[in-house]
């Protein structure tokens, strides 16, 4: 599996965790000697896809950079219940301190992965990606993007910044899809293109413009398919436009849509809708 480059927030991410968490100061640590030293395990209490590792570490090496981590399994394994994720070995106060930032990190992340590699697995052997969108949380947009990618999807554009996408605001506001792919080509930004496309007309007007990316909405099964070989007939005559579906899209469900043969469809729900991996740190003294 191939694991995203460590994303360069990182430590501004934990620094702001830790901020909100400790304020002025840990109370409850301060019981503990100063010189008392703690193991700890965290395991996992249930089946998930495991990512988290640089926001973790990162945590402790901000508290106590003298802090071991052993990690017992690799960014991206798949775990079972009960499994050990890592061993911690140091001065017990910055272990306490930073257990639930940790673990927080860590557990939501897993979280993205976990629920992404199920909808990867779910479209396996199809040709199709699942791709994520910026319906992430606040302030983790590039953990998260991270995390799905640990989890076997593809990032879509990062932010605002990557790419454009035309979509029905745009399309309305502009007069048309045609008039919008104008004004953006006349921009000559040197980002991939796209537009989103409600009907078969605004799909014509996609690929006679030739865009990048075309995301259809809510297309029926049967408007998809003809979506679909409207795309491929383009791209056998030269034509370079990548179909994506969008609009809901469900775990039972996500199957037939990529039978259609789109080449992406991307998911709000594997950021937006996050449960946290059930994880535990376990201290011994």
């Amino acid at each position: 599996m191939l694991i995203p480059g460590r994303p360069r927030d990182v430590e501004v991410t934990v620094t702001h965790a830790l901020d909100e968490d400790i304020g002025s100061g840990d109370i409850t640590a301060a019981l503990v000697p100063a010189a008392e030293t703690a193991t700890a395990t965290v395991i996992s209490r249930e089946a998930a896809t495991i990512c988290g590792r640089p926001w973790f570490e990162a945590v402790f090496a901000h508290l106590d950079s003298s802090i071991e981590i052993h990690w017992d399994i690799e960014e991206g394994a798949q775990v079972a219940p009960g499994q050990s994720l890592c061993r911690l070995y140091g001065l017990a106060r910055p272990l306490l301190t930073g257990e639930r930032t940790a673990l927080n990190f860590l557990q939501t992340l897993s979280g993205t992965a976990t629920t992404t590699r199920a909808f990867v697995d779910a479209v396996a052997g199809t040709g199709t990606a699942i791709v994520d969108t910026r319906k992430t949380l606040p302030g983790l947009r590039t953990a998260q993007k991270y995390a799905v990618v640990c989890g076997g999807g593809v990032n879509h554009r990062i932010g605002l910044y990557d790419g454009i996408l035309i979509k029905e605001n745009h399309i309305a506001a502009a007069g048309g899809i045609r008039n919008a792919i104008a004004y953006a080509r006349a921009l000559k930004a040197a980002v991939p293109l796209m537009t989103e496309a409600e009907n078969l007309d605004e799909v014509r007007a996609a690929l006679e413009a030739d865009v990048d990316l075309l995301l259809v909405d809510d297309f029926t099964l049967d408007e998809l398919r003809t979506a679909v070989a409207r795309v491929r007939e383009h791209r056998a005559q030269g034509g370079r436009t990548v179909i994506e579906y969008s609009g809901g899209t469900t775990l039972d469900r996500v199957r037939a849509i990529a039978e259609c043969g789109v080449d992406r469809i991307a998911i709000g729900a594997i950021t937006k809708h996050v449960r946290a991996v059930d994880l535990s740190m376990r201290f011994a003294g």
